[in-house]
């Protein structure tokens, strides 16, 4: 182990656990260098800590480490990624980050299940000299660098989607939001876009804050909105991910609501892009993963490298705890029936992935095969 990193983890495990504040406020105000510039450079190899949370972990696993571990390799031959799957909620994704972060880590790359939750360990890699890119969620603490794609941008195009679906009657029609968790501030983006667009132009009849993401609390909120709504009177779902349209969806089912209303979504999951296929769903909102990761992946190179990511970022954005953090926010894409094949195209996915037997009919009316 390089001397630099011995100091990293003995620093650090007195960081993470005791949380000297004074040296976490130094790092947070600090300006210049990544986290107060107390990271010292690399001249070779050096770990690079992955931690994604455990919600979408399909997506995780397929796309986005497989991206991240190859574009590190190809920038850093000598460099590791040390990957941790996160657990299924903040307390325990906290202690598996404290545990990464011990084990000697350089830099961390971190997909939070909770923003604010993370805080604490942040600061005590900040403090250790860690520093800190934010992947998907824009941590709390001082970060050193963050990776997303435009939350509000989302939200826009979801609203602007179900609202064309609706119809010139819209303002005349009755929605239910399914909003993301509340311990999520992308959740907060998407909202705020998607109020937006809504604002004057359709009745939300009933809206939830789904807690943790989950299919099963979108099910359950769905349910009772149909019972407190009436199953004729919902005339469109903003569902603000695939996972939350599959639970709106089955409780739709469950209440025997046909014909579907039109229903949005977000990640362009397998799943919902067959669903949209068949009829089932009416959008969702594609994220492609690769520059998304390789953004990441630079950031985390340079950092560790002890260089600027000031050449890598677009812009900057503010978490509460720093302001101007390096940012590179990403813009997503519509994909409804007319514009499916774009993930086909992308090479996300292939025609025979998506049009399996049982919706081969429909792929064809779709145009998919051939």
């Amino acid at each position: 182990m390089k001397p630099h990193r011995g100091r990293a983890v003995a620093a650090l495990a007195a960081a993470a656990l005791v949380l000297v504040t004074a040296a976490c406020g130094r790092a947070a105000q600090s300006g210049g260098q990544p986290n107060g510039g107390t990271a010292a450079p690399h001249t070779g190899g050096f770990t690079i800590g992955l931690l994604l949370p455990a919600n979408q972990a399909d997506r995780w696993e397929r796309f986005d480490r497989p991206l991240i571990e190859s574009r590190v390799r190809e920038l850093c031959s000598a460099c590791t990624v040390r990957y941790s799957p996160s657990g299924p909620d903040a307390a325990a994704q906290q202690r598996q980050l404290r545990a990464l972060l011990t084990s000697g880590i350089d830099v961390l790359i971190l997909g939070s299940v909770d923003s604010r939750a993370a805080r604490p360990t942040v600061r005590g890699a900040a403090a250790a000299g860690v520093p800190v890119v934010a992947y998907d969620q824009l941590a709390k603490g001082p970060i050193s660098g963050y990776v997303s794609y435009n939350g509000e941008e989302i939200g826009r195009l979801q609203a602007t989607a179900l609202l064309r679906a609706l119809g010139s009657n819209a303002f005349r029609l009755r929605i239910v939001m399914l909003n993301g968790s509340p311990t999520d501030p992308n959740a907060a983006d998407l909202k705020k876009g998607a109020l937006a667009v809504f604002k004057g132009r359709v009745e939300i009849a009933k809206r939830y804050e789904v807690l943790n993401w989950d299919p099963a609390n979108a099910y359950a909120d769905m349910t009772a909105a149909i019972s407190d709504v009436g199953p004729d009177r919902i005339d469109g779902v903003y569902a603000a991910n695939d996972g939350l349209a599959s639970g709106a969806i089955a409780a739709l089912r469950s209440a025997s609501v046909r014909p579907l209303p039109p229903i949005t979504g977000q990640d362009a999951d397998l799943a919902a892009v067959q669903r949209i296929v068949t009829g089932d769903q009416y959008m969702t909102v594609y994220k492609p993963f690769t520059p998304e990761a390789h953004a990441a992946a630079e950031m985390a190179v340079a950092l560790g490298r002890g260089e600027s990511v000031e050449d890598i970022a677009t812009g900057t954005v503010d978490n509460g705890s720093r302001r101007d953090i390096p940012s590179v926010v990403l813009e997503p894409i519509a994909l409804t029936a007319e514009t499916v094949d774009t993930v086909i195209r992308s090479g996300k996915y292939t025609t025979d992935q998506i049009c399996t037997p049982d919706i081969r009919s429909a792929c064809e009316e779709a145009g998919l095969l051939g």
